[in-house]
Order: structure tokens, then C-alpha cells, then sequence
């Protein structure tokens, strides 16, 4: 089956709940894009993998695949799709407890988000969401008051209410923890 059959299948498996399916299908697609070398069509595969097995609560085959990607994306000049997957990464290590390998993650997103010019609101927003959680739990509550505070700027700016809702939540609790 040609890669682009399995992608579509591997799409409507994951909208079915075939998670299985699915996984199958990624592998499938990853495997035939690895025999033809076609790096950053695999970087997105893998990518799409590494979210596929958090969904399946596979932590260790997440973090192989997200991994894998950032080590493709590196030697390709889209600051973007690779701090995109440095930030998922991160999230990765993060519910696994790995708290130094999660903060390296994000600010490696962050600075790759913040110096590329050309990314969207959201996308910072979520990096930066993802360090405030972090931060919250783990540093300085100065800290985590910032990341929350201009998270929530950009959230506003893009008109995403849930996200501003949970940063206002966030910053009230650590005001009662201050």
C-alpha cells in the first residue's frame, strides 16, 4: 500500500477509535518512508506516532518517536515543526516525571518558537502553557506568575477562551498560595 493510502486509513482509523489500526498503518508509513529516505515526510509520521502512543498511554514509544523526529527536524531549516515537536517531547518526559528533560524540551521550543518570526499565537501560547505547568509545580512561583501571565495575553489574542479561563484559574491559585 503506498504511503499516502496509509495515512488516510491510519486519519479515518483514528477518527474511529481504531487506535490499533492506526498505529499499524503509521508504522507501516514510516517504514516505506525510511526505505525511501524521505526524511521529513518520516518526521511528521513519527510525529504523528509519538501522539498516537500518548494516547495509548505508551510513554516509552512516544518519547522514541518524538525523539527520532527532533533528531530529523534538526538538520532541517523549519524552526517551527521542530520546536512544535521539542514542546511535545517535553510533555512526554513531563508525565513521566522527568522534570529536567521536560524544562530542557520547552526552552528549546521556546526559543525556537520565539526567534523563528513567523509563529502563530497558539502555538507560543501552548509552548509557554507548557512551561507554566512546569513551573507551577516545580520552580519559582515569580515565575510561573509570568509564564502564565503571557500565556494568557496570547491566548486572548487568538480568541482561545478556554485557554484564557485556565491561565486566569492558574494565576489565582498561585496569588492564594503567595
Amino acid at each position: 500500500m503506498r504511503v499516502q493510502d496509509l495515512l488516510l486509513d491510519a486519519l479515518h482509523a483514528k477518527r474511529e477509535n481504531r487506535l490499533e489500526d492506526a498505529r499499524r498503518d503509521l508504522r507501516d508509513a514510516a517504514a516505506q518512508l525510511r526505505e525511501k529516505n524521505v526524511p521529513s515526510e518520516l518526521a511528521d509520521v513519527l510525529r504523528d506516532l509519538g501522539e498516537l502512543e500518548r494516547r495509548l498511554r505508551n510513554a516509552d514509544a512516544a518519547r522514541g518517536h518524538y525523539e527520532e523526529a527532533v533528531a530529523i527536524l534538526s538538520g532541517v531549516d523549519d524552526p517551527v515543526r521542530l520546536a512544535h515537536t521539542m514542546r511535545h517531547l517535553g510533555d512526554v518526559h513531563y508525565e513521566a516525571g522527568r522534570t529536567t528533560a521536560a524544562e530542557l524540551s520547552y526552552r528549546e521550543a521556546l526559543a525556537l518558537y520565539r526567534g523563528a518570526g513567523r509563529t502563530k499565537p497558539l502555538d507560543l501560547a501552548n509552548a509557554i502553557r507548557s512551561m507554566a505547568v512546569l513551573k507551577s509545580d516545580h520552580g519559582p512561583a515569580a515565575e510561573a506568575r509570568a509564564l502564565w501571565e503571557e500565556a494568557m495575553e496570547l491566548y486572548s489574542a487568538a480568541n482561545v477562551q478556554p485557554g484564557v479561563a485556565e491561565c486566569a484559574a492558574r494565576l489565582r491559585v498561585l496569588a492564594l498560595k503567595s
